[in-house]
């Protein structure tokens, strides 16, 4: 195989193994004829989807927008705060334990007390998407600048860069694939903090939509709303993908090389 028709087979992949997997579905489904309130197949999820286009596409963007809110603030809250830990060994030593324990605890478990503070509606939502997704994002920038090597700092600091320097034109630009590699994860987690939140503390959005066909028993319907928040995920994700791979290509120039 030559290494264009390798680089091909590799992009496409992904769609091939969906393809196979959707493939297996139907046919399993059909085959041993599982009832649609049990195990909907992929076709009569399509036929709910196309039904309920209009609807689904509301809630949707209900929670694209406020899964986006909460991200954004967890991507500030986790920039900074990351830096503090990253450029202090002292931050780092004292902040880290009780991000931990905090990160530890089910998120879940403060909608309750998130909807007494804020109301059913948006603010559990957008507060819940930040709760669950800033821990990566303040690990991965505190890592990458905890673990700037010693003697580039060392020659730096001979060269008269001061501190500030040395973490802001070197520490930084050298977090940025720890960055962009934990806003993959992140988002991934904004989305289920969203639909988890609307499940509960909401009247619009995916996770509402899920409360609604379940309670209906409408499996089809509820299986379309968790793939619109897979695809938003996957989506998402890809973008940043193509962000990274556009302005940190010179932190993968060796596994591309390879």
């Amino acid at each position: 195989m030559t290494t264009n028709n390798r680089k091909r087979l590799e992009r496409a992949s992904p769609f091939i193994l969906m393809v196979l997997i959707i493939l297996l579905w139907e046919v399993i489904c059909r085959a041993f004829s599982v009832s649609e309130f049990v195990f909907p197949a992929p076709t009569a999820i399509w036929a709910k989807m196309v039904e309920f286009h209009s609807e689904i596409a509301r809630h949707a963007w209900r929670t694209f927008w406020v899964t986006m809110v909460g991200f954004g603030i967890a991507i500030v809250v986790g920039v900074l705060l990351g830096f503090l830990m990253g450029s202090s060994r002292l931050a780092y030593t004292a902040i880290y334990p009780l991000m931990t324990a905090f990160n530890a605890l089910p998120k879940a478990a403060f909608i309750p007390i998130l909807v007494v503070w804020f109301g059913i509606g948006v603010g559990p939502a957008v507060l819940t998407a930040f709760l669950i997704s800033f821990f990566p994002i303040t690990v991965n920038i505190a890592t990458g600048l905890a673990t700037l090597e010693p003697e580039l700092e060392d020659v730096l600091r001979v060269l008269g860069a001061k501190r500030w320097d040395v973490l802001t034109k070197v520490g930084l630009p050298r977090s940025m694939p720890y960055f962009f590699g934990s806003l993959k994860v992140a988002i991934t987690l904004a989305f289920v903090g969203t639909t988890v939140s609307e499940m509960t503390a909401s009247n619009e959005g995916i996770g509402y939509l899920l409360i609604s066909a379940g309670s209906s028993m409408q499996m089809g319907l509820a299986f379309a709303g968790l793939l619109v928040v897979g695809v938003m995920a996957m989506a998402m994700y890809e973008l940043f993908s193509w962000v990274e791979k556009h302005t940190t290509g010179w932190a993968h120039r060796g596994s591309q090389a390879a």
